[in-house]
Parts: structure tokens; sequence; C-alpha cells
């Protein structure tokens, strides 16, 4: 006989309750996303008349998590930034000078005098006085080689020496540039990643794509401009020795050094060694602050490494300056008054309030290791994305009304029943949509449409089995319970492959293809269970009230 657990009737209703109130923000999108943006302000400290009204239009007692709208349906921007990756090779030589140069000179009684050459930007070049050393020379240099930290790099080293007359010359090794190359795109994906959320910006797509490229899609922010100037600064921040100052722009600096413009005082620039004290990699917090003048300024501070090498260079050099650089522009050289053994520290210069929290924003979420060059650019615009979502929405109604009007034709009062479980099946799909934080694109609207098409599919199989257990003659309860037994398998053998479909094109899809997968697998399982369950416990519900002697489906 037909027959559900009490307790099992309420986990259905419960289940179904749940993901309805978790669905039910998304038909007030506009209020409540609103609302929670107001929020998310006031939690920043923007506490406005204005804020608390907008952030009052929901309940706080209420869920608040919408289903996020991809770019083709709220307009956003597009970019595709290739990874300047050769600009790392610089750095990496200008940082392994100092280590060449001591090493070198504790050979001095071997080698003789050593001097930095005019170089290619992915090479050191060192004259020694004293040729015949050259074997030493290279000896030494060679000690400086580090393994390379990739399968692929295996047994080779990061760095190859050889001798042209009486010059060494030092480069990356073809392997340590490979590794170099993947190591600078992984970064900086991470990193843009990181800049884009500190923003607040909802659902961004940040992807690789070939060698050196990321693409990057935000939904919702205004313009490629804008998205550029969030990203687009490489905010390499070091602290660099002062060698001297002047007005000159076109001052030839000495071997391992260079002359750089000041910020603050226009007509300025500044000769520094090229080779930092201390970098922004070795930063572990950046905040807006204002100096001792109210100014609004940084304050920083380094991590451990940083903090020793920050105050053995203040105490050995009281009374100098000491150029704080980003981007290749003096920030500030202030002269160091007093050991600062702390490792902390604060960025001053004419900065806005504005301007202090961005770059706040940009050393906290750290240095770009390369720059990027922005090979495409589209804005978006919310017009486009409107088209879209209405073009979803009469296609998901129109195959909404057919789909109900089918099964209430074909099946009456059952096909009523299924209808009612087909509409929770889609309130469901949005509650686990909204959960999960997923993001709506139209190729989603599609999965969406399709799982409204096989949402009926079960019931079908379920009453046509019933039809044939009533032909044989078989009471409505025994008719009604053998159509659900033996149309089980059935249903579960059509829908887990399906959803297999749908794992695969998760895992091997990107972008749209992984929003046409999440909604269709999410749409397989409540419908699976609106199915099996829900459609069951009504008709069972209705039986036990009606007791009819026959039934006609």
């Amino acid at each position: 006989m037909l027959q559900i657990d009490t307790w099992k009737r309420v986990l259905i209703w419960l289940v179904c309750v749940i993901g309805l109130i978790l669905a039910l923000p998304n038909a007030f999108y506009t209020r409540v996303e609103q609302s929670n943006d107001a929020k998310a302000a006031i939690e920043l400290g923007i506490d406005t008349p204005e804020m608390q009204a907008e952030a009052a239009q929901w309940p706080n007692w209420l869920p608040s998590s919408l289903v996020n709208l991809g770019l083709d349906l709220r307009g956003g921007a597009h970019l595709l930034a290739e990874v300047q990756v050769g600009d790392v090779y610089e750095s990496r030589m200008e940082a392994m000078w100092p280590e060449i140069r001591d090493a070198l000179r504790d050979e001095r009684a071997t080698v003789g005098t050593i001097r930095k050459q005019e170089s290619a930007p992915d090479e050191i070049r060192v004259r020694i006085s004293q040729p015949e050393g050259m074997s030493r020379a290279l000896e030494v240099v060679r000690g400086l080689a580090r393994q390379v930290q990739t399968l692929t790099g295996v047994g080779a080293t990061d760095i190859e020496a050889r001798s042209e007359g009486d010059t060494i010359v030092v480069q990356l090794s073809e392997a340590e540039k490979l590794a170099t190359d993947d190591r600078t795109v992984r970064q900086s994906l991470e990193i843009v990643r990181r800049r884009i959320d500190e923003v607040g910006t909802r659902e961004p797509t940040i992807q690789r794509q070939g060698a050196d490229r990321i693409l990057i899609q935000v939904p919702g922010i205004g313009s490629a401009g804008e998205l550029k100037e969030i990203i687009g600064t490489t905010a390499q921040l070091t602290f660099n020795p002062v060698v001297g100052r002047g007005t000159n722009p076109d001052a030839v600096p000495g071997i391992g050094e260079k002359v750089l413009p000041s910020i603050d005082e226009t007509g300025l620039f500044y000769t520094v060694e090229s080779a930092p004290v201390v970098t922004g990699e070795e930063l572990v917090d950046a905040q807006p602050a204002f100096d001792q003048n109210g100014r609004p300024a940084v304050s920083f501070r380094f991590n451990t490494s940083g903090a020793r090498k920050f105050g053995d260079y203040t105490l050995e050099n009281i009374g100098q300056p000491f150029a704080i650089i980003l981007d290749d522009e003096v920030i500030s050289a202030p002269v160091i008054q007093s050991h600062i053994p702390g490792g902390s520290g604060i960025i001053t210069g004419n900065f806005t309030v504005e301007e202090s929290t961005n770059l706040a924003v940009l050393l906290r979420a750290g240095a770009l290791p390369a720059g990027l060059e922005f090979l495409e650019e589209r804005t978006i615009g919310p017009e486009l994305g409107q088209d879209s979502i209405d073009a979803g929405k009469v296609a998901t109604i129109v195959a909404f009304v057919a789909v109900l009007a089918f099964m209430a034709l074909s099946y009456g009062l059952f096909g009523l029943f299924a209808n009612i479980a087909l509409i929770i099946n889609v309130g469901l799909l949005f509650g686990l949509l909204s959960l999960i934080g997923a993001t709506l694109t139209l190729p989603g609207i599609a999965g969406i449409v399709l799982t409204v098409g096989m949402a009926v599919d079960a019931n079908v199989l379920i009453f046509e089995r019933i039809r044939e257990e009533l032909k044989s003659a078989r009471g409505p309860a025994r008719a009604i319970e053998l159509g659900y037994e033996k149309a089980l398998s059935a249903i579960l053998d059509a829908n887990v492959t399906t959803f297999i479909t749908a794992v695969i094109l998760f895992a091997m899809g990107s972008g749209p293809v992984r929003g046409f997968a999440i909604t269709l697998g999410l749409g397989i399982l409540t419908s699976v269970f609106t199915a099996i369950f829900v459609t069951r416990l009504m008709i069972v519900i209705w039986f036990e009230r009606r007791r009819p002697k026959t039934i006609e489906v």
C-alpha cells in the first residue's frame, strides 16, 4: 500500500521550503543587491543615512544570497592581457648582481678588481683585471647557481656563465626562462584576481589563455578603462639607496645606477642604485593612513626577512636619503633619522585620500611581477545584457508554459501535480544557485530551459507505467506503487548518464560551458528529487483523503 513515513514527509516539505526561501531574494533582485552593497559599504566605515536606508530594504533575517549575473547578462568589461615575461629577466639579473659582486670580491687575489659592464637586460657582464684568474671566477659564479624547481628542468641550473676574453657573461638558462615564464604568468593571474577581489566586484572570470595571456571579464564594472586602472599598474615597490639628485633628466648614471623622476617635486630627478635594499614582495601589510601633519599616507609592514634588512640598512646609513620607488618613479626620498628596527614605516607624498587607499590596495594585493600589455579591450553595455535577459526570460516562459499545458492535457490531475512539482523544481534550482554563489550566463539560461524540458521526463515515465499497471486490472493504490517502483531504474539511468555529461563539461570546459554544466547538473538533481519524492508525496496525500475506487491517468 501507499505509505510514506511522517518524518520523510516533514523532511521533503522542509527541503522544498528551505529551497524556495533561498531562491526568494532573486525575485527582488535589485532591492536585495542594493541592500547587500549598502551593508558592505557600512562594514567598510561608510555609514551614512542613505546607506542605512538602502541596507534596510531587505530584512536581515531573510537570506540575501543572489544568483550572480555573468558578463553577457549584466554588462561589464572584457580585457585580454599579455604578460611581458621578459621584464622579469632584467629584474632577476639586477637582483643577482650584488651576490655575484660579493662572491668575486672574496677572490680578489685571484681575479683582481671587478667592474660591471654595459650589458643587455637579460644578462650581466663583469670585467676582471686578471684574465688568468678567469677559470676560478667562472667556478665561483657557477657555484651560485641553483637547481631549477620544475619537473621539466630536472638536472638544470638557473644560471649559465661563460667567458668572453676578460669578461664574464652571466645569463638565465633556457630551463630557468621557461620556469620563470610559467611562474610569472601564474603569479600575475593570482595578483590580478586579488586586486579585483579587493575592490569588491562580483564573480569575475580570470583565466589563463595560452602561454602568456590572461583573459579578464568583470561583470557590472563601468568600463574597460576603469578595469585597466585597477589591474594595469604593476605596483613594483622598492627601497633603494640614493646616490644623488639633480634637475637634468639626461644625466648619465654610473654602472649599476639609474636616474628616476620624482613624483612630489616636478623637474627633480634622483640617481639611485639599481639593486634595491628591500622590495614590495617582502611587505605583509599596507593600509591607508595619515602622517603627523594629517596628510594622506600609506603605512606598511615588512615580513621578518624584510624587517631585518630594512633595520640593518637604516642602522648603518643614518643621515642618508633613502628612495621609496613605485613603478620607476620616486614617491619620496626621506632622510633616515634613526634606526628603524620594527620593519614598519609610512610612505608620504602628495596623495589624496583616494590615491592613498588605491596604493594600499595595490601594495596589499602584491606587485605584478611583469607589465601587462592589453591586446583586446571591450566595454559591454548593460543594454546588451538586458536584451539577453529578456530573450532568456521569453524562452524560459514559453518552455515553461508549453510543458505545463502538455502535462495538464496529457495526464489530467496527475499532470497538475507534476506541474506544481515543476514550479518547485525551478525554485529549488535557483535556491541552489544562490546558495553556492553561482554565476548565471546566457548558456546557463539555456541549461535552465533544458532542465524545464527534462524535468517532466521522470513524471512521464512514472505516469505511463501507472497506466500500464491499471490496464492489468490492478487496484489504484497498487498501480501507483508499482508505477513508481518499476520506473525508478529507468529514471536513475537516464539522469545519471546526463549528470555524468554535465560533470565532464564542467571539468573540461571553461567560462560559458561551465555555466551551462552547473545549471544542467543542479537541474538534474532537483528534477529527480521533485519527481520521485515531491510528486509522489502529493499523490499519496490526495489518495489518502479521497480514497478513489478508480483513477484515470
